[in-house]
């Protein structure tokens, strides 16, 4: 594989030493790999906003990327480790659900668990597999060593149950937030596409969005705001989202994930 990428997304953190410790793994068997960071800040063990931060970010890395997830709340147990292989991607990591928003988006899709233990890293333990299994086994992938080498094709691999907005009748839709960033912007799960479903274009601007039992105004950007209101837009991943200007709107108006949230015809 030429200059093989392979993304790293974690809730490890960085105050521990969880993170280097995979990469000197990975770099030790292939100097020639090119390690990115798409977050080790996901909440601890919170595999739901994981398999989020992976669909957001998946398909902005080039073809043959490996993508390597470790949110593992059920490590060390039963648990398979599983190497899925798409028609662009690889992705490596947990059979606990963490994959469950990107494999619906691939043509093809093949799904190994993880047997071949020679291509493991020797080590004692049973609460460090991302050191031990997923860092080894996404470096020699990295290097070219054949998928079928790896482990055997299954179909039962875990599924989330991710929550959809619902088209109510021929005017609503009702969906919820599923992820606030750091700056408090609160994200929910209505896609545009689902909005342009019930308008019959993509025009936003003929719509009306509840929180909390009340209507939000709705802007195309956010310095089109210049007060400290509570707003709506559409952001940069098509999903509909709350904010406040330079505020954090979560904090500001007590809004948490699975709230629930309107969008209806005028």
């Amino acid at each position: 594989m030429d200059n093989p990428i392979i993304t790293l997304t974690t809730d490890f953190g960085y105050k521990d030493p969880f993170v280097g410790i995979m990469k000197g793994i990975i770099l030790d068997i292939n100097p020639a790999a090119k390690i990115v960071d798409i977050t080790h800040g996901i909440s601890p063990q919170n595999i739901s906003e994981a398999a989020l931060t992976l669909e957001m970010s998946f398909k902005t890395f080039s073809h043959n990327t490996i993508h390597l997830v470790v949110v593992d709340p059920g490590v060390g147990s039963a648990r398979r480790p599983i190497l899925a292989i798409t028609e662009d991607y690889f992705f490596i990591g947990p059979d606990n659900g963490v994959f469950s928003r990107v494999f619906p988006l691939s043509e093809r899709l093949l799904v190994l668990h993880i047997t071949a233990s020679h291509y493991f890293l020797k080590k004692d333990g049973s609460t460090f597999q991302g050191r031990d299994i997923f860092a080894p086994i996404a470096a020699w992938l990295s290097k070219g060593i054949e998928i079928t080498n790896f482990g055997d094709p299954i179909t039962d691999f875990k599924k989330l149950s991710i929550p959809s907005p619902q088209l109510t009748g021929t005017n609503v839709i009702d969906g919820e937030v599923i992820y606030i960033d750091r700056f408090g912007n609160t994200m929910t799960n209505i896609h545009t596409e689902k909005i342009s479903e019930m308008t019959g274009s993509n025009s936003e601007n003929k719509i009306k969005v509840l929180i909390k039992g009340k209507e939000i105004p709705f802007k195309t950007y956010y310095s089109q705001v210049k007060d400290t209101g509570l707003y709506a837009l559409i952001n940069s991943f098509g999903y509909l989202e709350f904010f406040i200007r330079n505020g954090n709107a979560a904090r500001t108006h007590g809004i948490k994930v699975g709230e629930k949230v309107g969008v209806m015809l005028p």
